[in-house]
C-alpha cells in the first residue's frame, strides 16, 4: 500500500459534515434550554406560593413543551442541512403540520384534562415562544447591523 492508496482512504474530518444527533442540538442550544429551566422554576416559585401548584405545573409544562418544540425544529434543520438536499416547500409544509399538530394535541388535551388551570399551559407555550423568538432575532439584527 502506497503512500497516495492511504490519502485516498482517509478522509478530512474538516470536510466531512457532521453527523446530525439530538445530543448536538441539546448542547448547540444551551441558552434557550436554561431560559426553560428559569422560566420553570420561576413559575413554581411565583405561581405555586400563591397556592396554585396546578397551575404553576400547567405553566411549566407549557414551557416544556415549548422547549421540546424548539428542539424538534432544531433537529429537522440540522438533519436538513447535513444532508445537503434541497427541502422541497411541501416537504417543509408536511414537518411543521405534523409538529404542529402532536403540539396542539397534547397542549389541548392537558388545557381540557385539566381545565381551568390548563390553561396556564398555553400561557407557558406562549411565554417561551416570544422568549425564544427574541433570543433568536437579537444575533440576527445584531448580525445585521454589523456587515
Amino acid at each position: 500500500m502506497s503512500l497516495a492508496d492511504t490519502s485516498t482512504e482517509m478522509s478530512d474530518p474538516m470536510t466531512e459534515p457532521s453527523k446530525p444527533s439530538l445530543w448536538r442540538v441539546v448542547r448547540d442550544q444551551r441558552k434557550i434550554e436554561l431560559v426553560g429551566l428559569g422560566l420553570v422554576v420561576a413559575s413554581f416559585w411565583i405561581v405555586g406560593q400563591l397556592g396554585e401548584w396546578t397551575l404553576a405545573g400547567c405553566i411549566a409544562g407549557g414551557v416544556l413543551l415549548g422547549l421540546a418544540n424548539h428542539l424538534a425544529t432544531e433537529y429537522w434543520l440540522l438533519k436538513t442541512i447535513s444532508s445537503g438536499e434541497q427541502p422541497t416547500r411541501n416537504q417543509m409544509i408536511a414537518s411543521t403540520i405534523v409538529r404542529l399538530t402532536v403540539l396542539t394535541v397534547v397542549a389541548v388535551g392537558v388545557c381540557v384534562i385539566f381545565w381551568p388551570e390548563g390553561i396556564g399551559l398555553l400561557l407557558g407555550l406562549a411565554i417561551f415562544r416570544l422568549i425564544a423568538l427574541v433570543m433568536t432575532t437579537i444575533p440576527l439584527l445584531k448580525e445585521l447591523k454589523n456587515p
